[in-house]
């Protein structure tokens, strides 16, 4: 049974409510987006300023850019950055296997290593970096010789300290014990970070304190510890030119003897800079990834990688341009707009 349209409601009945009609294509109204007047008066001056800069960078004489092409690549900085670079690496690693160890310490319920732990921590983060570089170098004041043998006893093997500890020796130890004080408080904080019931549910399967360390807790922390050890390593790079002080030829020492030669101070410091710079990005995207690869599980979605957010922004411009590209488009006859919802 069907009901004509043309049928009109009984008395009394509700009329249709105006809600339940669809509206016609002409009756669609445009949702135009919020201005942000401020946030693009803000981004122009940004970038006017931004631009003064590199103009005042680029168009000044004085940097002597030809100098700084000249000595970039040159081998003795290429040598002082190999060297910065494998001071780095060594102060990182070694820094972090002995701070893990006065971490796990630090956390242990046996009182000495734990006061041990503490007192080590302390000392080493109480003195600048400067000083006990210094102190290392000139450790041959208090220690002539060092010798291996029985306490209070006999020593088999006896060397002069003199022989034993050079300038990179000595700005490795330097470095390398004053990372493991800041390093240790870092995995100290990121195993502490891990909730007390993934320990618990660990225990109750029996497993053992060790396994339960190395399989559970340590790649939950990694989440804690990633970003801040990315951060020391980071300026672990920019510190290392503090060894200058003790004429071991990194990057920095090796630009300083060509400027007291050359006397071209600016354009050299200028190389150095350049260098530091780009290790530092490289260092900051490969921080990037390992803080994305240790999100697994802890978020929802993984944030977008620089590639993927290019690929998203570039779909966006296009979807706004084919929907500008429509809503300029000449009307059809009868004044109904160009599309499917016309038609």
């Amino acid at each position: 049974m069907s009901v004509s349209p043309d049928v009109l409601p009984a008395a009394g009945a509700s009329s249709p409510r105006r809600a339940d009609i669809p509206p016609s294509a002409g009756d669609l109204t445009r949702i135009v987006p919020r201005r942000h007047v401020g946030r693009w008066l803000s981004a122009v001056v940004a970038l006017l300023a931004l631009a003064m800069v590199v103009n005042s960078v680029v168009r000044n004489r004085r940097f002597q850019w030809s100098v700084v092409g000249e000595y970039f690549t040159t081998p003795a900085v290429l040598d002082g950055l190999v060297l910065t670079l494998w001071l780095t690496a060594a102060v990182m690693v070694l820094g972090f296997l002995i701070g893990t160890v006065f971490a796990v310490l630090r956390l242990s319920a046996n009182p000495v290593l734990r006061t041990i732990s503490w007192g080590y921590v302390w000392i080493f983060r109480s003195t600048p970096l400067l000083v006990q570089l210094l102190f290392w170098f000139n450790i041959g004041a208090l220690y002539p010789t060092l010798g291996l043998g029985i306490p209070f006893g006999p020593e088999f093997l006896t060397v002069k300290t003199v022989n034993l500890f050079g300038a990179s020796l000595t700005a490795l130890i330097g470095l390398t014990l004053h990372e493991a004080a800041y390093a240790a408080e870092v995995v100290r904080g990121g195993i502490l970070s891990v909730d007390a019931g993934q320990t618990e549910a660990a225990a109750s399967l029996g497993l053992g304190r060790w396994r339960v360390l190395r399989r559970i807790v340590v790649p939950q922390a990694m989440r804690s510890i990633v970003p801040t050890a990315g951060n020391m390593l980071i300026g672990t790079l920019k510190g290392t030119s503090i060894v200058s002080v003790l004429a071991v030829q990194d990057l920095l020492f090796s630009v300083q003897l060509i400027y007291n030669r050359t006397y071209q101070v600016i354009p050299l410091l200028m190389v150095a800079t350049i260098w530091y710079i780009a290790v530092t990005s490289v260092l900051s995207a490969g921080q990037f990834y390992v803080e994305r690869y240790y999100a697994r599980g802890a978020a929802r979605e993984l944030p977008p990688t620089p590639l993927q957010r290019l690929r998203r922004q570039g779909a966006l411009l296009t979807v706004r341009l084919r929907r500008a590209t429509a809503s300029d488009a000449p009307p059809l006859p009868g004044g109904r707009g160009k599309g499917p919802s016309g038609s």
